[in-house]
């Protein structure tokens, strides 16, 4: 997260049922460069980036990819399945978005219709909530991703508004806030 404020990073591991949530480690390069080059986890996402380009950019051992704060890695087994991020909106999105917290997360296909994906981000919701209550979270995708719809749904976020972008409609859900128990 751009300036979260006073949170400790990398927290320690969240684990669930199945999934642990880390942060990225040097073994975890391949799959970035997997999440990143297929064109099933992108259809949504303007299309895939090439492997020749990622293999270049992306650091090799001991410099760790993807590694800053709000970055989850999401492990099953052993293996790096997906990645969660929680990453301040900046002031060039929706107005309804601005500085809010936004919630993006991508899987590979092998593990899709599993319910990694709801596990994974209720599990970091959770974690957010903990370290900065009372904070809201947005989240994007596009209408004609039903998967990413659905899960919205299934986490709370409730639609803001939906816009056009990239050549597609948007949609823009907002999950309010936790409040503390009294």
């Amino acid at each position: 997260m751009t300036e979260p404020g006073p949170v400790a990073w990398p927290p320690a591991p969240i684990r669930t049922e199945r999934l642990v949530l880390r942060e990225p480690e040097a073994r975890d390069r391949a799959a970035f460069i997997e999440l990143l080059t297929s064109p099933e986890v992108h259809t949504y996402l303007g299309g895939p980036r090439p492997r020749d380009e990622l293999e270049r950019e992306v650091p090799e051992v001991p410099e760790v990819p993807g590694q800053w704060p709000g970055c989850f890695v999401v492990d099953l087994d052993g293996a790096m399945i997906g990645e969660i991020l929680l990453r301040r909106a900046t002031e060039g999105r929706r107005p309804a978005a601005a500085g809010k917290v936004d919630l993006g997360y991508l899987f590979l296909p092998q593990v899709w219709g599993f319910g990694y994906a709801a596990e994974a981000c209720a599990a970091a919701l959770d974690w957010f909530d903990g370290v900065l209550p009372g904070e809201p979270v947005v989240l994007h995708t596009q209408t004609a991703n039903l998967g990413s719809m659905r899960l919205a749904a299934k986490l709370g976020f409730t639609e803001v508004e939906r816009f056009e972008a990239w050549d597609a409609e948007q949609w823009l859900g907002l999950r309010s806030p936790a409040t503390p128990a009294d």
